[in-house]
């Protein structure tokens, strides 16, 4: 069962994410956060694993490392540890995070050797990214994709993904998430993508 604990870290999460809309549309963040942490649960996920759901962009999108030990004081060592792993780049004081490419590369380089809960977390959240990528391509067109800075890279990295998760098959719905990739993979090569934004 769920604790209060859960019920903070929804609260906390909210607020971190509150000014935040998923990426060239007007639904709030936090809508994906909740989306993720149900798949968790669904998936036979721990108290942990929904927290760290509802916070795996936290890291990344809102704070960086200062957030990081916000997190560890709050909800505890473990749930850090999954949030960091489900993290794929945190820019130094001052500086921009690594190119895109970069930080995709390595984040799929360390999805083989995850911490034992962190694949469901990660499985889940790439589920709902791309069920939510299917369903603006086949409501509206490859040219939804625009509002990514390198929506040429999108089907690349999504292939990626779900082939690292591939060892976690018997701890998350690995499954379904490659079912997902190739059902975008074969959508979006129908139709020529838009070039995107070099940037990132």
């Amino acid at each position: 069962m769920l604790t209060d604990r859960f019920a903070e870290a929804f609260t906390f999460a909210e607020g971190l994410h509150r000014a935040q809309r998923r990426k060239g549309t007007d639904i709030p963040y936090v809508s994906h956060l909740m989306a993720v942490a149900a798949l968790v649960l669904e998936h036979g996920g721990d108290e942990d694993q929904a927290i760290a759901a509802l916070l795996h962009d936290a890291v990344e999108d809102q704070g960086g490392l200062e957030t990081l030990q916000e997190i560890r004081s709050r909800f505890g060592a473990r749930v850090a540890q999954l949030v960091m792993s489900c993290t794929d780049g945190v820019a130094r004081e001052g500086a921009p995070k690594p190119p895109w490419r970069e930080r995709k590369l390595a984040y799929v380089e360390k999805l083989s050797a995850l911490p034992p809960g962190a694949a469901l977390i990660i499985t889940c959240d790439k589920i709902h990214n791309l069920s939510c990528l299917i369903a603006d391509v086949q409501r509206e067109g490859p040219s939804t994709l625009a509002r990514f800075n390198r929506p040429a890279s999108l089907a690349w990295y999504y292939e990626a993904v779900a082939a690292g998760l591939e060892p976690h098959r018997e701890r998350a719905p690995v499954r379904r998430l490659q079912d997902l990739a190739r059902t975008f993979c074969a959508l979006i090569a129908k139709h020529p993508l838009p070039a995107g934004d070099a940037r990132a």
